[in-house]
């Protein structure tokens, strides 16, 4: 079990890197010249192996988890403030392309003081991909403690309230987080798939289930690639993920297929690469790729504590 931590959490990382460059590019352009390796600069312009928001965030969740051995939704919140105000997290000492609406709830956190569930947006327009793309050690936390069904719902709605409360998120992070915990009970992913379509999503309302209808109702697998859409949209993220995760037959694949749909690719490409992180292995990502990520010794022994961490 201790190395799916490394494989999953990892692979998160990496997939976040390869996508930071091309973030916002357009699928038609990178069809036509594919991006198959890592680079450097781009969007943002950033060294090579520069991981961004969605690393930061998840990394400010597990060394909360870590100092505090329960899932604290406070010192989750005042460490994302870190982040976002003291550039802690971070892979060489910058703030870029932060999410607006997981912004927009830290400055209510520290504003008022609030508890930090209740600072999360409700807005329909505020369904992007902010807490999707921070949801990943829950799923570790959830299978560590044993935590029944209901205990899983009711903890990542309450994480992913911390920036993003409407439903249509809450059951976004809900669909990964369980197809996460699949996997990491041994299934394979189509295994994984089917067990996640066949999960009792009643306690979200019609609207909200209608959203996730084509993931949880048919064969997302089936559909073209001009079917996919790869925004920040959460919905179109979830689906994204788990179309690439579906065609793909190694990690490399996942990745190159993730981030070459364009869009918002570099949480794509995290979302992706945690999961084919978990289904094909740490020791299976290529070695170039691996060596190139900043701070890599710093994410291991966050990552390698949080493996250990039996939240006694």
């Amino acid at each position: 079990m201790r190395l799916k931590y490394i494989d999953g959490l990892m692979g998160f990382v990496i997939g976040e890197v390869a996508g930071i460059p091309l973030v916002n590019r357009t699928r038609e352009e990178l069809l036509k010249k594919p991006v198959t390796k890592m680079v450097g600069e781009g969007t943002f312009d950033t060294q090579e192996g520069t991981w961004g928001d969605s690393t930061s965030l998840m990394i400010a969740t597990i060394d909360s988890i870590n100092a505090k051995n329960i899932v604290d939704f406070n010192d989750i919140a005042l460490k994302f403030a870190a982040f976002k105000n003291h550039h802690q997290y971070t892979a060489d000492h910058e703030v870029f392309k932060l999410n607006s609406t997981v912004a927009k709830a830290i400055d209510k956190f520290e504003e008022n003081h609030d508890n930090p569930i209740l600072c999360g947006s409700t807005d329909d327009n505020d369904n992007d991909n902010g807490s999707l793309m921070r949801i990943l050690p829950i799923a570790y936390y959830a299978l560590d403690k044993k935590l029944k069904d209901f205990e899983v719902l009711e903890l990542v709605k309450q994480v992913s309230s911390i920036t993003h409360a409407n439903e249509i998120s809450m059951m976004g992070c809900y669909i990964y987080t369980r197809f996460v915990m699949f996997l990491l009970t041994g299934k394979d992913k189509y295994s994984a798939y089917s067990m996640t379509k066949c999960v009792d999503y009643t306690m979200f309302n019609g609207e909200t289930r209608k959203s996730y209808e084509r993931l949880l109702n048919t064969d997302i697998s089936k559909l073209k690639i001009n079917e996919i859409k790869s925004s920040s949209y959460i919905v179109d993220t979830l689906e994204a993920c788990i179309w690439v995760l579906l065609q793909s037959e190694n990690f490399k694949e996942a990745i190159i297929g993730a981030i070459n749909l364009g869009g918002d690719t570099s949480v794509i490409g995290a979302l992706t690469g945690g999961i084919a992180g978990i289904i094909f292995g740490y020791d299976f990502i290529p070695d170039d790729w691996k060596d190139v990520i900043l701070r890599r010794e710093y994410l291991l022994d966050i990552f390698e504590e949080f493996s250990e961490n039996k939240y006694e």
